[in-house]
């Protein structure tokens, strides 16, 4: 079984290999934050981030966004997977946080995923992104968390599980920001698995 020591090491190997790549919930605004997470799932940060730009720059702040055409933002969004879905989610989103948080998103988990279109990675991708101690666990992380040993389990909520059960608390925030700049990297599967069968290797 991987140690704390061990995990550590791993993981700074995994942060030194990865490119400095802007992901999807790196907004200053923290409502931009999260609706640029939403759009996320299923699709490059890289597809999000420009989509997103386009998104917010009719749409300005959560209120506009809260009162917009679904048609109009469908239209803006349909680079992004599942963007009929999205659509309807982001909106929702946008007015519930108005009308019940006054236009403020929450900084609580529970509070979090009770919006639509947020479920529990979301949720915790962005908490970290605001500095909170939460580990969203995406494709990256359950993929590289499995190869190197982190976790034995497909289950997002027991890889979260083992992964809190392996590093400190103080490094929970930067753990998919690490992983998810690492895979983001590599876009061979076999050059990737390569590096992290490597990366395995540290004691």
């Amino acid at each position: 079984m991987i140690d704390a020591k061990r995990a550590i090491k791993q993981l700074k190997a995994l942060e030194a290999g990865g490119k400095e790549l802007r992901l999807a919930a790196e907004w200053r605004e923290p409502w931009k934050s999260l609706i640029s997470t939403i759009l996320s799932a299923r699709t490059r940060d890289d597809k999000t981030i420009e989509v997103s730009n386009v998104l917010y720059k009719k749409y300005n702040n959560l209120t506009k966004l809260s009162n917009a055409d679904i048609e109009g933002v469908q239209l803006i969004i349909k680079p992004v997977n599942f963007y009929k879905t999205k659509a309807k989610n982001i909106i929702n989103c946008a007015k519930k946080i108005v009308s019940d948080y006054g236009g403020r998103v929450p900084r609580e988990f529970d509070k979090l995923v009770e919006l639509p279109g947020v479920g529990r990675k979301t949720a915790n991708v962005f908490l970290a992104e605001s500095g909170g101690a939460a580990i969203g666990v995406d494709t990256h992380v359950g993929y590289i968390s499995k190869r190197i040993g982190w976790t034995h389990s497909d289950k997002p909520a027991k890889v979260e599980e083992d992964l809190k059960k392996l590093f400190p608390k103080r490094m929970w925030g930067s753990i998919n920001y690490v992983l998810v700049r690492f895979g983001q990297t590599y876009r061979s599967k076999t050059k990737k698995n390569k590096i992290l069968d490597e990366i395995k290797k540290i004691n």
